[in-house]
C-alpha cells in the first residue's frame, strides 16, 4: 500500500506518517512536506522517484504526472486498468493526503500579485479531485482534524464505500470553495467585485430542527468562524427563525460602539430600543415602545445581562436572550423559564462581523451588492436645511433614530426621545402610513411623542409625513433628502419650527 503526503499545513503529519508506516504504507512526498518527514527519521520516497521526472519551473511542476495521477486514478476493479497499469510500470497510491497552498493567509498579508499567483495551487486541487473520483478504491484526506478518524477506520478494518464516500464529498468541497476563493478574490481585483459568476461559500455550523416551517429543512452555514467562534449557547436550541432575529437585534444594539444599547425584535423588526446609563434602565425603557411585540421576542445586549437584569427580563416571556455575556446567577435565573433560549459571544461587547458583502435571494437566483453602512459621522456630517438647529440630546436621539431607520423594513420611520425609541412604522408601502402605524402605536401604549426627533431612511416625497409629526410634537427631523419636493418639506419644518437635516446618503431595506 502507498500513501502520497503533500500538505501546506504541516501540524500532525510527522505522526499521521508514523502511523500509516506502522499500518504497511509506503509514503511519497514533495517539497517542504518531504523534507520534513525526512528529517523525523519516516521512511519516505520523494516524488521524483516515483515520476522519474525532476520537480521544475520552481517547484510548480511536481506531481502532474502519469505515474502520480494514473497510481490514483486507475480502478482497482476492472482487470483492463491492472494490466495496463502493470503494463506501463504505474503502482497504485491508496490514500492521498494533501491540503492547499494558503491562498486565504496570503490576500489577507500581501497585495503583491506575483506572490498571490504563485501562491495558487495546482498539482494539490489536481491530487484532491483524482483521489475523490476514484474513492472507491483511494482514501482521500484534506483535513489535519481527520487525521485519526482516517487512522482509526484503518486501524479497525472500517475503510467502507461509505467513509470513503464522506471523505470524497469533503474534498470536492475543500477544491470548490478554494478555487471559490480565487475566483472572487479577482473579481474584487480587477471587475469592482462583479464578475460574470458570483460564489457564496459557508461552512455549516450547525442543523436547525427545521426552516422558517416545519416542512422545510434548514442550517447555518458561517463565514470566516464568525459563529463558531462567537456564538456559544448556554440554553435551548438555536431555530431558523431564531437566527435572523438575533442578527437583526445585534445589528442594531451593536451599532453605536460600547454604549449600553438594548435591542428587543420581534419577526425581525425591531420594537424597542433603548441607551441608558444601565443595561437594566436601557432595557425598561426598550420595552416600554411596544411591549405587547415584545412577548415572545428576541433581545440583543449590548453588554453582560447580571441577575438583576434576568430578573426584570423574566417577567415577560421572551424567546431568545442574546448578549455578550450572561452571567451564571443570571442563567440560573432564566432557568426557570424552560423555553427561553440563551446565547451568548463571549465578549465585553457585541462584535459583529461586518460582512463587506450582501445578498438576497429571487426567485431564480439572487442579487448581490456591497453592504450597507452607515458611517461613522454620517449624522453629524448631515447639512441642516432649516432654521432652527438641533440641541446636543436632539442630535444624539438622531444618531440612534437615523441608525435603527437604516436597519429597519422599508418604507420605515423611527421616532427617538431621550435615547429610546417611542415608535417605529416599518415594512409599510407608504412612508406616510408608517408614520402613521407608528403614532398610533405610540399612543396605545401611552407614550408622549412630544419632542421626539423623527428618522427616515428615505425622503419624504410629501410635506404630510411632516404635518403629522408636527401634530405629535416632534423637533427634529432627519432624512436623506433628494426629493423633488424638498423646499416643500424645509419650508413646513420652518413653518413648525423643527430643526430638518437631510444626510445625503438613502438606506433603503427591502
Amino acid at each position: 500500500m502507498r500513501a502520497l503526503i503533500s500538505v501546506s499545513d504541516k501540524s500532525g503529519v510527522e505522526n499521521f506518517a508514523k502511523e500509516l508506516v506502522a499500518l504497511g504504507y509506503e509514503i511519497i512526498s514533495t517539497g517542504g512536506t518531504y523534507n520534513k518527514l525526512k528529517d523525523a527519521g519516516i521512511a519516505v520516497i520523494e516524488a521524483n522517484e516515483v515520476t522519474k521526472f525532476p520537480e521544475c519551473f520552481e517547484g510548480r511542476v511536481k506531481t502532474l504526472n502519469p505515474f502520480i495521477h494514473g497510481g490514483i486514478l486507475h480502478r482497482r476493479d476492472k482487470q483492463s486498468h491492472l494490466d495496463q497499469a502493470k503494463e506501463l510500470g504505474v503502482e497504485g497510491i491508496d490514500l492521498v493526503c494533501v491540503n492547499l497552498y494558503p491562498f486565504k493567509a496570503t490576500i489577507e498579508k500581501t497585495d503583491d500579485f506575483e506572490e498571490i499567483i504563485e501562491n495558487i495551487d495546482i498539482g494539490g486541487p489536481a491530487m484532491v479531485r483524482s483521489a475523490a473520483k476514484n474513492h472507491d478504491s483511494v482514501i482521500i484526506v484534506t483535513d489535519v482534524v481527520d487525521y485519526d478518524l482516517v487512522l482509526e477506520n484503518l486501524k479497525n478494518d472500517t475503510n467502507t464505500a461509505e467513509f470513503r464516500r464522506d471523505m470524497m464529498i469533503k474534498a470536492y468541497e475543500h477544491t470548490a470553495a478554494y478555487d471559490s476563493m480565487i475566483a472572487n478574490y479577482m473579481n474584487k481585483r480587477f471587475n469592482n467585485g462583479m464578475g460574470a459568476k458570483q460564489f457564496i461559500v459557508g461552512e455549516k455550523v450547525f442543523d436547525t430542527r427545521y426552516g422558517e416551517n416545519p416542512h422545510q429543512k434548514g442550517a447555518l452555514y458561517e463565514f470566516d468562524n464568525q459563529f463558531t467562534d462567537k456564538f456559544i449557547t448556554l440554553k435551548g436550541e438555536a431555530s431558523f427563525n431564531n437566527m435572523g432575529d438575533i442578527s437583526g437585534a445585534a445589528r442594531i444594539a451593536s451599532a453605536f460602539g460600547s454604549d449600553k444599547a438594548v435591542c428587543i425584535v420581534k419577526h425581525g423588526n425591531p420594537c424597542g430600543f433603548a441607551i441608558k446609563d444601565t443595561l437594566l434602565e436601557s432595557y425598561t425603557e426598550a420595552l416600554k415602545c411596544d411591549p405587547v411585540s415584545a412577548f415572545g421576542g428576541v433581545v440583543a445586549v449590548n453588554g453582560t445581562v447580571d441577575k438583576e437584569l434576568a430578573e426584570k427580563m423574566n417577567e415577560i416571556f421572551l424567546e431568545v436572550v442574546f448578549a455578550a455575556k450572561i452571567t451564571a446567577e443570571a442563567q440560573e435565573v432564566f432557568a426557570k423559564k424552560k423555553r427561553i433560549k440563551l446565547f451568548e459571544q463571549g465578549t465585553d461587547i457585541l462584535e459583529l462581523a461586518n460582512d463587506k458583502i450582501d445578498f438576497k435571494r429571487v426567485d431564480g437566483g439572487f442579487v448581490y451588492q456591497d453592504a450597507d453602512k452607515v458611517e461613522e459621522d454620517e449624522v453629524r456630517n448631515s447639512e441642516l436645511k432649516s432654521t432652527r438647529a438641533a440641541t446636543e440630546q436632539e442630535i444624539k436621539d438622531m444618531e440612534i433614530a437615523y441608525k435603527i431607520a437604516s436597519l429597519t423594513k422599508s418604507n420605515c420611520v423611527v421616532y427617538v426621545k431621550n435615547s429610546a425609541m417611542v415608535a417605529v412604522g416599518m415594512g409599510m408601502t407608504s412612508r406616510v402610513d408608517a408614520s402613521k402605524a407608528a403614532l398610533t402605536k405610540a399612543n396605545d401604549m401611552g407614550l408622549d411623542v412630544t419632542g421626539a426627533v423623527l428618522a427616515s431612511e428615505a425622503f419624504f416625497p410629501f410635506r404630510d409625513s411632516i404635518d403629522a409629526a408636527q401634530e405629535a410634537g416632534v423637533k427634529c427631523v432627519i432624512e436623506p433628502g433628494g426629493s423633488i419636493r424638498d423646499e416643500e418639506i424645509i419650508d413646513a419644518a420652518n413653518e413648525f419650527g423643527m430643526a430638518l437635516y437631510f444626510s445625503g446618503k438613502r438606506h433603503f431595506l427591502h
